[in-house]
This record gives C-alpha cells, sequence and structure tokens, in this order.
C-alpha cells in the first residue's frame, strides 16, 4: 500500500509553503499572491535636527518643513517632541515613521505613569531603547527610515544622543542630522569649544544662526522651525519661531540667469 508523499505530511503540519498553492503532484507552482513588502524609500521627510548643550540644559531645533520629494509640500509639521519634564526628541527623515514609533513611545511614556512607581524615562534610557528597536528593524531589512536627536537632563547633567536608522549612535554636546551635518555641525562645534558654559539665550542665538545657514543653503529646509529647551525648571517648546533673512547678496550672484 502506497504512502501518503511526504508533502502532504508537510502540508497539514506546516500549511502552504510560499511561492505555491496547493503544491500537490502535477499541480502548476503559481507564485505567491501576497509577497512580503518593505518601505524602501522615504515619502515626506524632514530635514536636519540640530542638539546642542549649554551651560544649564539642552536645546533641539528642527524646521516645520515637510517634503514630499523635491515639493516643498506641509509648512506646519512638528519634528520635536516632549516625552517628560527631563526628556525631549526631534527626528528627521520620513515623518510618517516618526508618527509611528512616536505613537508607541507615547503609549510606553502613559504605562510608565499609570505603574506610578517613581521611575520613567530618562534620556539615556530612551536613547539606549531607541538603539536596540532601530538596530532591530534594520537587521530585520525594515528600517524606520529616521535619525534622533535625544536631548535632556540625566542624573542632573546636560545629556545629548543621537541615533540613526540602522542603530548608529553616540553621545556628544553638539549633534546635527541630515544636510545640518555638513553645514550646521561645524558651527555648533566652533561655538561650544569656544564657550562650553553658553546661557540659553547664547544657545537659541548659536541655533538660530544654524537654521538660518540651513535655509540658505538646504533646498529642502524653512526658515521657519520649533525648539526645545530642557532645564531643571522642566521642558519648552518655543514654536514656530521665524528667522528673519536677508537675500541682499542675491544681486551679486551671477552666471545663472
Amino acid at each position: 500500500m502506497a504512502t501518503a508523499p511526504l508533502f502532504r505530511t508537510e502540508f497539514w503540519r506546516n500549511g502552504p509553503q510560499p511561492g505555491s498553492i496547493y503544491n500537490f503532484p502535477g499541480g502548476k507552482t503559481k507564485p505567491d499572491l501576497n509577497p512580503m513588502k518593505r518601505t524602501m524609500n522615504p515619502t515626506v521627510t524632514g530635514t536636519s535636527v540640530l542638539g546642542l548643550k549649554f551651560k544649564d540644559g539642552v536645546v533641539i531645533s528642527a524646521d516645520k518643513l515637510g517634503s514630499y520629494g523635491s515639493l516643498a509640500r506641509y509648512r506646519d509639521l512638528t519634528r520635536v517632541m516632549k516625552i517628560n519634564d527631563t526628556t525631549i526628541l526631534g527626528s528627521s527623515g520620513d515623518y510618517a515613521d516618526f508618527q509611528f514609533l512616536t505613537n508607541l513611545i507615547q503609549e510606553r511614556v502613559i504605562e510608565e505613569e499609570c505603574l506610578n512607581d517613581g521611575f520613567g524615562y530618562t534620556p539615556l534610557r530612551l536613547f539606549s531603547w531607541l538603539t536596540r528597536v532601530l538596530y532591530n528593524r534594520r537587521s530585520n531589512f525594515n528600517p524606520l527610515w529616521n535619525t534622533y536627536i535625544v536631548g535632556g537632563l540625566q542624573d542632573g547633567e546636560p545629556f545629548l544622543g543621537y541615533v540613526d536608522k540602522i542603530g548608529t549612535a553616540y553621545q556628544a554636546p553638539t549633534v546635527a542630522s541630515g544636510y545640518g551635518a555638513y553645514i550646521a555641525q561645524p558651527l555648533l562645534r566652533e561655538a561650544f569649544e569656544n564657550n562650553p558654559n553658553m546661557s540659553l539665550e547664547e544657545a537659541a542665538k548659536t541655533i538660530d544662526r544654524c537654521m538660518k545657514i540651513l535655509f540658505y543653503r538646504d533646498a529642502r529646509s524653512l526658515n521657519k522651525y520649533d525648539l526645545a529647551i530642557v532645564t531643571k525648571d522642566g521642558v519648552e517648546i518655543k514654536s514656530s519661531i521665524v528667522s528673519e533673512t536677508n537675500w541682499e547678496i542675491s544681486d551679486f550672484v551671477k552666471g545663472y540667469e
């Protein structure tokens, strides 16, 4: 008496295998109708995020533009957020992925508050968690297309960290993502090295200068930005700050007519 083919046993035990539909003898192999998909390119994106330590805390800034490819589509997006009274977060890259992770973080913050055990997200804890999440998504070949800047007060001291979509992470007194890593980062480093104990006003002025230069040089930026500030008094987010620009020098630019 003939025994049942092995493939039938495997079918009933494991279900139909990818790439075939009931792969019985003589049957015609058909392609999988529902292939696994991955987001290969961001859609609506935000550009640079800047972070800077000052004497009493940390500032993080991001402009308000959401670019749909090369189209300046959305002009009032917020890419910085308050986590709690000691921690803030900024993001560049895909805005949908930022919204996804923002919702996830907010759920976890609420869970921590409901436990009411005296513990919550510190900047270092959020920074460490983000490195694991982003590296895990990268390892599954389904990354979140973002770079995150984490800032806050860790044990009373300013904290600033950088995490990108493949899990690369570091801490530094000045950080920048996107085009700002090339244009603004040298200016931030110079300002911090010349005055590591700068005041909040001096830090805000440095950030404004960098955001203005990015608006001049980065086609995906806007001269309207949000500024998140962390000090021992808590978190403050100043929204829709407008950098005053001057285009008089454009009269001296020749050769592009």
